[in-house]
């Protein structure tokens, strides 16, 4: 099982009622940070992921959480984040929550064992309706009563909000996890695209984009950004520089700093985890 781990020496685990807790769990993996509120810094990333071709269920994430001692404290504040690949926006002034399954239903099927869920989002002035495993939801409801799940592409929109607005035309987002990714663009801060699509190689992830950017008329002088499961001088960033002048990779921001121990770790990966601490 791939594992990492960080963290910084002035972590106390009698005092997590300082910390902030923030896990993010899926069939794809489970990774936790905790922030000392006190100082407004990050000082512990653990990451977990199954073995290669495979996945976790809940056993498994159970068997993660009821083992790590972090994850059984108490703190000040606990975010939980799950991926998931089928969401659909819809804006506040149409969303009624008692229809949110008809919104979801409108552009996904949802799997059985599925939960539908709803996160209000700012920018833009919407709600973000997306499915969830019962079990997964179960799980965390079990370990964090009363913790209401987001979905990754809360935290992400936030960040995007916050970074986008010193961009004049377009503002490109990828996001990449393991089976998916998400793209998102704004022009001149209105949100003209966010999607999902699912992959099997980095060959599909450029027919996609590049098939949208053509219908935007997105030109080669363009900028995007990075995050997820990508790196510097990976094959998918490489792929796309032959297309795209200049290629950025997120890095999380917010009122808040990093140890010294995160220094070389390629934050972009985690950005969602990191960033939901600016959610509300």
């Amino acid at each position: 099982m791939p594992f990492l781990e960080l963290f910084d020496e002035t972590l106390d685990i009698n005092s997590t009622e300082n910390y902030e807790l923030s896990v993010q769990g899926s069939p794809d993996g489970l990774s936790y940070c905790i922030l000392d509120s006190i100082r407004n810094k990050f000082i512990l990333l653990r990451s977990f992921e199954p073995d290669e071709n495979k996945y976790f269920n809940a056993t498994n994430l159970n068997d993660l959480l009821s083992k790590d001692d972090f994850l059984l404290k108490r703190y000040k504040k606990i975010n939980i984040v799950i991926p998931s690949q089928k969401f659909t926006l819809v804006p506040s002034a149409l969303f009624d929550p008692a229809k949110k399954e008809e919104y979801f239903n409108l552009n996904h099927n949802n799997d059985e064992g599925n939960l539908i869920v709803a996160n209000k989002i700012n920018d833009p002035d919407a709600y973000l309706v997306f499915s969830v495993s019962k079990s997964v939801n179960d799980l965390f409801n079990s370990f964090y009563p009363g913790v209401y799940p987001f979905h990754h592409i809360k935290p992400l929109l936030n960040h995007i909000s916050h970074t986008r607005k010193s961009v004049h035309g377009n503002y490109i987002h990828m996001h990449v996890e393991r089976d998916y990714f998400n793209l998102i663009i704004f022009n001149d801060n209105i949100l003209k695209f966010c999607n999902t699509f699912i992959y099997r190689n980095i060959s599909d992830i450029l027919y996609f984009v590049l098939n949208v950017f053509k219908k935007f008329d997105i030109k080669q002088e363009e900028t995007i950004y990075f995050s997820g499961l990508t790196e510097k001088y990976d094959d998918l960033s490489s792929g796309f520089s032959i297309y795209i002048r200049t290629i950025k990779f997120a890095e999380p921001s917010g009122k808040f700093t990093f140890s010294y121990v995160f220094n070389e770790t390629e934050l972009q990966r985690y950005l969602n985890l990191f960033s939901v601490v600016n959610c509300e």
